[in-house]
C-alpha cells in the first residue's frame, strides 16, 4: 500500500459522473443522535461534516478527530484474471490496497481513515479498481495498468457513525467506466472519529511506512511467578578422582538464570545444603529447571549429573505451607545411555503470594500477589487520555530532513498501551484514551515518548532494526489526584544524557481517577501494607530483591518484544528504569540534599529553641515559660497538645498546598542542571568501564576522597557510641564511678522529690537568662567528651 499526495488521480483515464454518484444498489437507514432524540433517515442525505454534531462518547478526555473511514471487502464480476488493486482518492490523498486475494471474490478487507480537518477538504470520494500487469509490480506506477471501474460519492453524503452504533454493513456498487463489464464492488464508508472500533486496524493519513509497526496496541504483561527450589540434599553420589575431602555444590539454570549453592564437603558421599534457590519464571510454562550436580577440583569443575523437571509438574502455593518434597535422579551427561549417577533431594514450588516486582518501589504502579484468588476488589478506575506533543525536536535525518516518527506508551500493573506512530511531525496528536483498575492509591501511572524506527523502510531492514529513541516520559502518582477531577496539563519530556539535561518537547495528557468503592475503603487502604503477606512472613533481602527484578525485568522486555508489533527491548527497559539503582556521583548530591532538606525543619524547630533559650524574643520566652507550667502541672495535656498543634500546622499549610500541575521530573531536585559532565558521563558509562585507564584512575582517586570522608562521619558515630558504653563498662574507673554516683544521687532525689517541680525546675534553668549563664560548655557535655572510645586501638 503507498500513499500519494498530488492531483494526478485517475481522472486522466475517467472522469466522474458530474453529479458525484456511483451506481448504488440501496442506502441504508442511519440512526445518527443529537439534542437527546433520535432520528431515522431512510435512504437521505446528511448533513455536511462540518455542521455534524457528534454525541460524546467515553473519549471525553480527548479531543474528537473526524475521520473518513473507507472499508473495502472484495469485488465480483472483474474482467480480469490477475490481482487487481483499489485506489482511494480524496482531500488530496491517493491510497493504493494492496493486490486483491484471489478466491471466489477479488478480496482486500482493508480499512482506510482520511483526516476530516482541514476545512479545504475534498467534497468527492473516488474509489477505481485497477488491474495491474503481471509482470510489473502491483504498488509501482500506475502507468501501463488497465483501469476497471470506479465510483465517486459525495462526502457531504456520507452516513455519520459513533460508537456504540452498530457497524456500518458494507454494500455491493456497480462500478462505472470500466467497459461493459465492469463488475462489483463491495464497500463501506463513514465519517467516524477516534473511538471507532475500526480506527485501530485502519490506514490512517498521519501514519505512513510500516503499517504493522505503527498501529495503537494495548499489551498484557505474562504473569510472573517465583519459583523456590530448596536443595536439602544428595545420595550416592561419588567424585570421578579420589580425594581426602571432595567437595560438591549444585547449579540450577532456568532459562537463562543461574544459581548455585555453597560449596560443601562430604566424606560419605551424601552431601547436604538446605538453601533456598529463587527464580522468576513467567507463564505460560515451557522450560525445563535443570539441576546440575558439580565436583571442584583444582583443574576447575566437573559435571557428575544432571536432573530436569517440567515446570508445569511443580506445584503452586499461595501461603508459606510446606509442600511435599521429592527425590530427583542424577544421570550421566556425557552418555546418552541413562546411566545413573545419584539422586537429589528437593523441595520445589512456585510461591503466589509474593508480588513480582518488576519495577523500583517508589515508582510501582501494582503491588498485588501472584495469585489471583489473593487479590481484593479495585478502588477505582483511572483514566488517561494521551492528547499528543508539542516542540518535539528532530530525532533522526531522513532524506536529509529532520523527522521525528513519535508514538506514546503508558505502563500501569499489568497493561502497557501504545498509541499510534504519527510519521513526520514535531507536533503529534494521538487523542487516544485508555483506563486501568486501580487496586492501590499509592501507586505510579508512567508515561512515556519515544521515536519510531521500525516504521522506516527506506534504508533496507539493517536501519528497521535500529532501537527506538527515547524522547522523555512523566509519572503521575495516583493518590495526588483528586476523586473526579480532570487534570489536563502539558508537562515537559526531559532527558538526561551524558551532555546533560535536554528539554525533547512537551506532552499533553488528561487524568481522571473516579472512586468505584465506599470511601471507607478507599481510607482503608493505607492502614494495610504495601506488598503481601507473604512478603513480610517469609522476606526477601534487598540485593536478592533487586537480582529477582532484574530477572523479571529482562523477561518482560522478552516477552513484549516478540508482539505485533513488538515493543522493543530498550523501550520496556526505560519504562521499567532497569538502570534507576547504578552508582551515581549526581545521585548520591542530590540524595544528600534531600536528607538535608527533610531534617530542615527539625534544625529550624532546634533554632527557634535555642533563640527562646537566648531571650531574642522575651515575650515568645514568656509564653513558653507559661506553657511550660501548664504542661508540668497538667501532663495529661501533652499529647493532646501535640495533636492539636500537628493539626494547626497542616491546616496552616492548606492554603498553600501546591496547585501547580501535577508533579513531573525536576531538574532541579535532581540537580541535572548544574552537574559536572564528568560526572554524566561517568553515570551513563557501561559496566565494566570502557574509558581510559586514566579516566578511570582520576575517577576512582575521586572516590577514595569521598570515601574518606563517609570513613570519617562514620567512624564519629561509632566514637559517640562507644563513650556511652564507657558510662557503665569500667573502662575509664574513675568516669564510670562518677557517672554511677551521679546517678545515684538523682535517684534518691526523685524520690523524695516531686516529679513536677524536678521538671519545672529543670524547664526554668535550661530557659534561663543569658546573664545567668556560663559561656563555657557544660560540665555534663564536657565530661562526656572526656570518656574514652575504641578508636585509639584502630590499626
Amino acid at each position: 500500500m503507498q500513499l500519494e499526495t498530488g492531483n494526478d488521480t485517475m481522472a486522466s483515464k475517467w472522469a466522474p459522473p458530474p453529479y458525484g454518484i456511483g451506481s448504488r444498489m440501496s442506502i441504508p437507514e442511519v440512526k445518527i443522535t443529537g439534542n437527546n432524540r433520535v432520528q431515522t433517515i431512510p435512504g437521505q442525505s446528511l448533513a455536511p461534516q462540518d455542521s455534524i454534531k457528534i454525541e460524546p462518547s467515553s473519549y471525553d478526555l480527548v479531543e474528537k478527530m473526524h475521520y473518513l473511514f473507507v472499508r473495502v471487502v472484495k469485488a465480483r464480476s472483474l474482467p480480469t484474471n490477475g490481482n487487481p488493486v483499489v485506489k482511494i482518492a480524496v482531500s488530496g490523498y491517493n491510497v493504493r490496497s494492496r493486490p486483491a486475494r484471489k478466491a471466489t471474490f477479488f478480496e482486500w478487507d482493508q480499512i482506510f481513515a482520511f483526516g476530516r480537518e482541514s476545512p479545504e477538504s475534498s467534497s468527492i470520494l473516488e474509489v477505481s479498481v485497477w488491474d495491474p500487469p503481471s509482470k510489473m509490480d502491483p504498488t509501482s506506477d500506475m502507468a501501463g495498468q488497465n483501469f476497471l471501474g470506479g465510483i465517486c460519492f459525495e462526502v457531504a453524503e456520507i452516513p455519520l457513525r459513533d460508537p456504540p452504533d452498530s457497524p456500518l454493513a458494507p454494500q455491493w456498487y456497480r462500478l462505472e467506466g470500466g467497459g461493459a463489464h465492469s463488475g462489483d464492488l463491495m464497500l463501506a464508508t463513514w465519517v467516524g472519529t477516534q473511538a471507532d472500533d475500526a480506527f485501530a486496524e485502519a490506514w490512517k493519513t498521519d501514519t505512513t511506512g510500516n503499517h504493522l509497526n505503527s498501529r495503537s496496541k494495548i499489551y498484557l504483561s505474562p504473569k510472573l511467578w517465583y519459583l523456590r527450589a530448596t536443595v536439602l540434599e544428595a545420595q550416592d553420589v561419588l567424585p570421578l578422582t579420589a580425594s581426602k575431602e571432595p567437595s560438591f555444590l549444585i547449579r540450577a539454570q532456568l532459562g537463562f538464570q543461574v544459581m548455585k549453592t555453597k560449596l560443601t564437603v562430604t566424606h560419605n558421599g551424601s552431601p547436604s545444603w538446605n538453601e533456598d534457590l529463587m527464580f522468576v519464571a513467567a507463564e505460560p510454562f515451557a522450560d525445563h529447571l535443570v539441576f546440575t550436580l558439580e565436583n571442584r577440583l583444582q583443574k576447575g569443575p566437573v559435571s557428575l549429573g544432571i536432573a530436569t523437571i517440567p515446570l508445569t509438574m511443580i506445584e503452586r502455593r499461595v501461603d508459606d505451607r510446606k509442600v511435599a518434597s521429592r527425590w530427583l535422579t542424577f544421570e550421566d551427561p556425557n552418555n546418552e545411555k541413562k546411566v545413573y549417577r545419584g539422586r537429589v533431594h528437593l523441595r520445589l514450588c512456585f510461591d503466589g503470594g509474593y508480588h513480582v516486582m518488576d519495577e523500583a518501589a517508589h515508582v510501582c504502579s501494582d503491588f498485588r500477589p501472584t495469585a489471583k484468588q489473593l487479590w481484593k476488589p479495585h478502588l477505582g478506575v483511572i483514566e488517561l487520555g494521551i492528547v499528543g506533543c508539542k516542540n518535539l525536536v528532530p530525532m533522526k535525518t531522513v532524506n536529509g530532513k529532520g523527522s521525528t516518527d513519535a508514538y506514546s506508551v503508558a505502563k500501569y500493573g499489568q497493561k502497557w498501551v501504545r498509541t499510534r506512530t504519527v510519521s513526520d511531525c514535531l507536533e503529534p496528536r494521538w487523542n487516544e484514551q485508555y483506563t486501568w483498575k486501580v487496586y492501590d492509591p499509592c501507586t505510579v501511572l508512567t508515561v512515556g515518548v519515544f521515536d519510531n524506527w521500525g516504521i522506516i523502510e527506506l534504508d533496507g531492514p539493517k536501519d528497521a532494526s535500529r532501537p527506538d529513541l527515547r524522547i522523555g516520559k512523566v509519572r503521575i502518582r495516583i493518590s495526588t489526584l483528586e476523586i473526579g477531577k480532570v487534570y489536563r496539563n502539558t508537562y515537559p519530556l526531559l532527558f538526561l544524557s551524558h551532555t546533560g539535561p535536554k528539554k525533547m518537547g512537551e506532552i499533553e495528557i488528561a487524568i481522571r481517577f473516579v472512586r468505584t468503592t465506599a470511601t471507607l475503603d478507599l481510607l482503608h487502604v493505607y492502614s494495610q501494607p504495601l506488598l503481601p503477606l507473604m512478603h513480610h512472613i517469609r522476606p526477601l533481602g534487598v540485593v536478592h530483591q533487586e537480582m529477582l527484578r532484574n530477572t523479571a525485568v529482562k523477561l518482560l522486555a522478552a516477552h513484549l518484544s516478540r508482539s505485533e508489533p513488538p515493543l522493543k527491548r530498550e523501550t520496556v527497559l526505560y519504562m521499567l528504569d532497569a538502570d534507576s539503582h547504578a552508582f551515581s556521583m549526581r545521585k548520591v548530591r542530590a540524595n544528600w540534599f534531600r536528607i538535608i532538606n527533610v531534617i530542615a525543619g527539625v534544625i529550624d524547630a532546634v533554632r527557634w529553641v535555642e533563640n527562646t533559650r537566648a531571650w531574642k524574643n522575651p515575650t515568645a520566652t514568656v509564653l513558653v515559660h507559661a506553657l511550660l507550667v501548664m504542661l508540668v502541672w497538667f501532663p495529661d495535656l501533652i499529647v493532646p497538645t501535640l495533636a492539636f498543634y500537628l493539626f494547626v500546622i497542616g491546616a496552616w499549610n492548606y492554603r498553600f498546598r501546591a496547585r501547580d500541575p501535577l508533579p513531573h521530573p525536576c531538574p532541579k531536585i535532581s540537580l541535572a542542571e548544574i552537574v559536572d559532565r564528568d560526572e554524566l558521563d561517568e553515570e551513563f558509562d557501561t559496566f565494566p568501564s570502557t574509558r581510559s585507564n586514566d579516566v578511570v584512575r582520576a575517577r576512582y582517586d575521586k572516590l577514595r576522597t569521598l570515601g574518606a570522608r563517609v570513613q570519617n562521619v562514620l567512624g564519629d558515630l561509632a566514637t559517640q557510641g562507644e563513650r556511652l558504653q564507657a558510662l557503665v563498662t569500667w573502662r575509664d574507673p574513675r568516669a564510670t564511678g562518677i557517672f554511677i554516683g551521679m546517678c545515684l544521687i538523682v535517684a534518691v532525689a526523685l524520690y523524695l522529690v516531686p516529679s513536677k517541680m524536678v521538671a519545672m525546675a529543670s524547664g526554668f534553668y535550661y530557659f534561663r537568662h543569658p546573664l545567668f549563664r556560663d559561656r563555657m560548655p557544660s560540665p555534663a557535655l564536657n565530661f562526656f567528651r572526656r570518656l574514652p572510645s575504641l578508636s585509639d586501638r584502630t590499626m
